[in-house]
């Protein structure tokens, strides 16, 4: 399933907000996790999530630190500030309006959509 890149690109910072006040993670442990969140459905790259990280630290909703993993590798670490806690709760609150006015608007749509016959389809008479 391709997922537009304006949704992507909305839902990015409240995903990785989301996602460092679980706990702090370098880089690549947060790409993993937006794909395991998605079922595999999201696939972002560093070219995208990188510069996010950037601005999120420079607007003061992350801090980073140099760490070490356990197979020794310096890997730099992300973790989310009350700034960026206080970000979070109103990216929540932003995305629910939305959720809930999409919700009642597809409802709406599956409400009034026209009605097919029950049953297998058939063919119009002579296109057997």
């Amino acid at each position: 399933m391709h997922i537009d890149k304006d949704l992507v690109a909305a839902s990015a910072t409240p995903l990785v907000l989301g996602i460092l006040a679980e706990g702090d993670l370098h880089g690549y442990a947060i790409l993993k996790r937006v794909a395991d969140l998605s079922g595999g459905r999201m696939q972002w790259s560093d070219g995208m999530l990188y510069p996010l990280l950037h601005r999120l630290e420079r607007q003061g909703h992350v801090s980073s630190s140099w760490g070490t993993s356990e197979a020794g590798r310096r890997r730099k670490h992300y973790a989310l500030t009350p700034a960026g806690r206080a970000a979070l709760v109103q990216r929540q609150e932003q995305w629910s309006v939305v959720a809930d006015a999409l919700k009642q608007v597809w409802q709406h749509a599956q409400d009034h959509a026209p009605q097919l016959p029950a049953g297998p389809a058939r063919p119009a008479a002579g296109w057997a």
